[in-house]
């Protein structure tokens, strides 16, 4: 674990960079929303496309994986929705702890991280891991807060649940790369070459967005946000090495990379979603923040305990 911990301490040191930064106000919250944007926008955009451009949907579809990715992360979900639901607190706050307990920073720290430290091949798997998260339960979270708002379900409750997956830019990148793949289209070499550029910033710069936004996190309601927090470090990935070795025993590397995916912190965005609704914005802050620091003890003993996996 040693030499795995020293392999990931660049990212968590840029993290720890990025808060300082955030907190001793060198880097104002604006400034972190406008990085956050870059990233985002362009950035990851231009890794994950040329990352699908270079592969064959085939090469990457594994559904046996998605499967046991899907059945991992709903088991915890639903855990983290009992424990929710005994609490008797409402059906968008369930959701939102649910959420915060099952979906990981897989855009921004796991791309970057997993590519590096598990090779090249890592792309596709955690790919479909990121699709996973957005399509689905990036989708679930906002249908349950609507329909515990609204008791109802409606048509045009749905609308901003497809707009936002069709104008999601790491779904748009990857759905054009492949595009790409798929009819041997030509990537003329000036934009090759700007791609390249802007995917180079995508590491450093989501690793030190992820650091100045921590610095604006509080860690109130701790009772709850460390039973999240466990839940999101601890039982996930428990839960998918359990779907993965009963639905893909004779996959080891997808396994091992989907496993190492699930260990990654609570993911930042679920904060914006928090927010946005203004349902238990301070459970996902202090969420975040505690799951954020844990990980770097936590993140690293699970990349060690799945390496014989992805060793081959």
């Amino acid at each position: 674990m040693l030499g795995v911990l020293v392999q990931t301490l660049p990212f968590f040191t840029v993290i720890g960079l990025g808060y300082v930064a955030g907190r001793t106000g060198f880097f104002s919250a604006e400034a972190t929303a406008y990085l956050t944007k870059f990233v985002f926008y362009f950035a990851l955009s231009a890794m994950l496309f040329r990352f699908s451009a270079n592969l064959t949907l085939a090469e990457v579809l594994d559904w046996r994986l998605v499967a046991a990715y899907l059945v991992g992360t709903a088991a915890v979900y639903l855990v983290a929705t009992a424990v929710a639901a005994a609490r008797r607190i409402s059906l968008a706050e369930t959701a939102v702890e649910a959420q915060v307990a099952a979906i990981g920073n897989t855009g921004f720290l796991g791309i970057p991280m997993l590519t590096l430290l598990l090779g090249p091949a890592a792309i596709g798997p955690v790919m479909l891991v990121l699709a996973a998260d957005m399509v689905v339960f990036g989708s679930l979270i906002v249908i349950l807060i609507t329909l515990g708002r609204e008791r109802r379900l409606t048509v045009a409750a749905l609308v901003p649940v497809a707009r936002g997956l069709l104008t999601n830019p790491m779904i748009v990148s990857i759905a054009l790369g492949f595009l790409c793949s798929s009819f041997a289209l030509p990537i003329p070499g000036p934009v090759n070459d700007t791609l390249a550029l802007l995917g180079a910033a995508a590491t450093p710069g989501a690793l030190f967005a992820i650091g100045a936004s921590l610095a604006t996190k509080s860690a109130e309601r701790l009772r709850v946000a460390l039973w999240l927090s466990a839940c999101k470090l601890v039982l996930h990935p428990l839960a998918v090495a359990a779907a993965a070795l009963w639905l893909i025993p004779s996959a080891p590397f997808g396994a091992g990379v989907a496993i190492a995916a699930a260990a990654m912190p609570v993911a930042g965005n679920i904060f914006i979603l928090a927010q946005h609704y203004r349902v238990a914005p301070q459970r996902v802050s202090a969420s975040i923040l505690i799951s954020t620091a844990a990980s770097v003890v936590t993140v690293p003993a699970v990349i060690a305990l799945v390496a014989p996996l992805v060793a081959g």
